[in-house]
C-alpha cells in the first residue's frame, strides 16, 4: 500500500479519458482509437490506481481465461507519480489478485521495464522458438 493512493479492480471506476489520453500516445499502442481501447478495457481485468481526490494515475489490465494464461498489457503511472514506489505496488496487487491465482502462464511484452517486472518472478521467454507472432505495430494509425 501506498500513503494517498488506492487500487481498484471495478471496470467502473476506471476513467477513460485517462487512459486513452496516456495510450493515444504511448510507444506500445500509438494512435489507438477510444472505441478499440473501451473494448480492451471491458474484456479484461483491468486495475487502476487512485489518488485521494479520487483521480486516476495508473492503469495496467490483464487478458485472461482467468484458468490457464494471462497476458499484462498497457501498464502505466503518470509521470508525475512516478518514483513513489506505485509500479510495484500495482505488479504486485496483479500478480496476487485471487483471480490471477494458478495460471500456467503469464506474459508481458516490454522495452523499458524489465528490470520491474524481474522482481516479480517474469524472466525471458524459456524456449522463445516456440513463440510465434502476427505483429501489427502501426495498425491504429492506419485506421484514420
Amino acid at each position: 500500500m501506498v500513503s494517498g493512493y488506492s487500487i481498484s479492480s471495478k471496470r467502473q471506476e476506471m476513467d477513460l479519458s485517462v487512459i486513452d489520453n496516456y495510450l493515444f500516445s504511448s510507444y506500445w499502442a500509438k494512435g489507438i482509437p477510444l472505441t478499440v481501447m473501451e473494448k480492451a478495457i471491458d474484456n479484461s481485468l483491468c486495475f487502476g490506481i487512485f489518488n485521494h481526490a479520487g483521480e486516476q494515475i495508473a492503469f495496467a489490465r490483464m487478458i485472461t481465461d482467468y484458468a490457464t494464461s494471462a497476458y499484462l498489457a498497457d501498464v502505466f503511472v503518470l509521470p508525475e507519480h512516478r518514483g513513489k514506489g506505485l509500479s510495484k505496488w500495482l505488479i504486485k496487487t496483479i500478480i496476487e489478485h485471487p483471480h490471477l491465482q494458478g495460471l500456467r502462464r503469464m506474459l508481458l511484452a516490454t522495452s523499458d521495464a524489465h528490470g520491474l517486472y524481474q522482481q516479480f518472478g517474469f524472466t525471458p521467454l524459456n524456449a522463445p522458438e516456440l513463440f510465434m507472432e502476427r505483429h501489427q505495430p502501426d495498425i491504429y494509425l492506419k485506421t484514420k
